[in-house]
Formats: structure tokens, C-alpha cells, sequence
């Protein structure tokens, strides 16, 4: 497959996570984590390029090989019809929220577009756990970014 082929996905963090029951209880910021690392084994296999949006700042650093982007002072909402603004190939973008707002947009810039719900639904066939704390396997990538090497 062609690098400029390459499938992208935006997800809207926050909209996914309160469409998954397991992580909408949680209060604090380890349903971001999780949800990252639910994301990583669902994507593991797949040639994809993965863009985590969430609101706010960061509370503490995610290890992920997915780039994950903060809204700061902005809406996340904001943030993602921007880079969706400044893609290229909207053809090969994948957008999931249920946000109206984003997943019309989405749909009006030539996207596909994929409710958060929907999304999870997809994750959930595929047997993904979302309550396992840790990736299934060690990424030395990640190991050597954590630790500088």
C-alpha cells in the first residue's frame, strides 16, 4: 500500500469515550488512557495512521504510537474541523464522533465519517477488551522514547 494511501483516522477522544459505558463512569483522566490503549490493540494490525483529539491539557503523558493532540484553550471540536481543513487527501480520512457538528462537517469536506457509537460497536466485533490496563505487547519503540534511549 502506497504511503499516500494510508488511511487516517480522527477520533474525537471525549465523544468516544462517553459512548463507551466501561469509560464514561470513570471520573478521571485513566479513561483517556485507556481508551488509548483499547485504540492501540483495536489498530495493532492495521495500516493506519491514528490522530487521538482530546479536550483540555494533558494531565500526564500517554505512551502511545498514535499522535495525540490537546485542545489547550480551544474546543477539541475547533481543533479537528481545522486539521481536516488542512488535509489534503480528505478522501482517505476517516473521522469518528458523533458530535453533529463534526460528523456533518466531516461529510461536507469529502470524509467518511463514523459515530462514535458506531465505532465502538466495530471495536467491541473485532474482541477488543476495554477494561485490559496495558497493551497486549511491548513496544520497544515506545520503551526507548520513555526512557530516552
Amino acid at each position: 500500500m502506497k504511503a499516500d494511501n494510508i488511511i487516517t483516522y480522527y477520533i474525537d477522544g471525549n465523544n468516544l469515550i462517553g459512548k463507551i459505558p466501561e469509560l464514561k463512569k470513570i471520573k478521571d483522566n485513566s479513561a483517556r488512557e485507556k481508551l488509548i490503549y483499547s485504540l492501540q490493540r483495536f489498530f495493532k494490525d492495521k495500516k493506519a495512521k491514528v490522530i487521538v483529539f482530546f479536550d483540555g491539557f494533558p494531565s500526564e503523558r500517554i505512551n502511545s504510537s498514535f499522535e495525540i493532540v490537546y485542545s489547550l484553550n480551544k474546543k477539541a471540536d475547533e481543533v479537528i474541523k481545522k486539521r481536516i481543513d488542512g488535509s489534503f487527501k480528505n478522501k482517505n480520512l476517516i473521522v469518528v464522533s458523533s458530535d453533529l457538528e463534526i460528523y456533518s462537517y466531516s461529510k461536507i469536506c469529502g470524509c467518511k465519517a463514523i459515530k462514535s457509537e458506531d465505532f465502538f460497536d466495530i471495536m467491541i466485533s473485532s474482541k477488543i477488551d476495554i477494561n485490559q490496563e496495558k497493551p497486549d505487547r511491548f513496544n520497544v519503540e515506545e520503551y526507548k522514547k520513555l526512557f530516552e534511549l
